[in-house]
């Protein structure tokens, strides 16, 4: 399970049509676009990364249907960042009022903000270099709390605007507030 990145500029530039268009045309190919332009092609996930991937996805879904103060998305939803690139978290969150504001066509393609929340799930083949420069890239486009969880290593990394990265050992338990007020997540679930 590998990652293929494709330097396109100079010699190509993809307008931000194009890449949608390319998008749905393969649908079975799951790509994304970092901000400088460079085209990746993402491999499936292994079993217990995809597995690990829903039991996630269902704790947010679950904290959001109660709260009802946002929308969640799962790893197959691109989001056009406003520093550039086009890029699918393994979970994101979006504000309900944010969601609220953006126009039908907006929703419908890759939405043209950065998550509130965004987390990231490293599988066996990622290596932890490459994910970290996708947090930054989140962080430099306005996401205001990331979680980047290495199952390896039993090690969480926490990105906050214009804060440390902190790194968390082993946590039983990580907080979501205040951006996902009142949402625990237990690390059971992945550990």
């Amino acid at each position: 399970m590998t990652a293929y990145t494709i330097k396109l500029q100079p010699a190509l530039a993809m307008t931000d049509d194009q890449f949608y268009q390319l998008c749905i045309t393969n649908p079975d190919l799951k790509f994304e676009r970092n901000a400088e332009g460079d085209l990746l092609i993402m491999s499936p996930t292994g079993g217990e990364t995809g597995n690990r991937n829903v039991e996630l996805a269902t704790e947010f879904v679950l904290w959001n249907r109660q709260r009802r103060l946002g929308v969640v998305f799962d790893s197959s939803t691109g989001f056009k960042l406003p520093r550039g690139g086009e890029r699918s978290p393994d979970v994101a969150w979006v504000e309900q009022s944010r969601w609220d504001a953006l126009t039908p066509e907006q929703r419908q393609k890759f939405p043209p903000l950065a998550p509130d929340f965004v987390l990231e799930l490293m599988s066996p083949s990622d290596q932890l270099s490459v994910i970290q420069a996708k947090m930054q890239e989140y962080m430099a486009s306005g996401v205001r709390l990331g979680w980047l969880i290495n199952p390896r290593s039993h090690q969480v990394e926490v990105y906050r605007p214009e804060q440390a990265i902190e790194v968390l050992d082993n946590p039983a338990r990580l907080a979501g507030d205040p951006v996902l007020p009142g949402f625990m997540l237990k690390m059971a679930l992945v550990w």
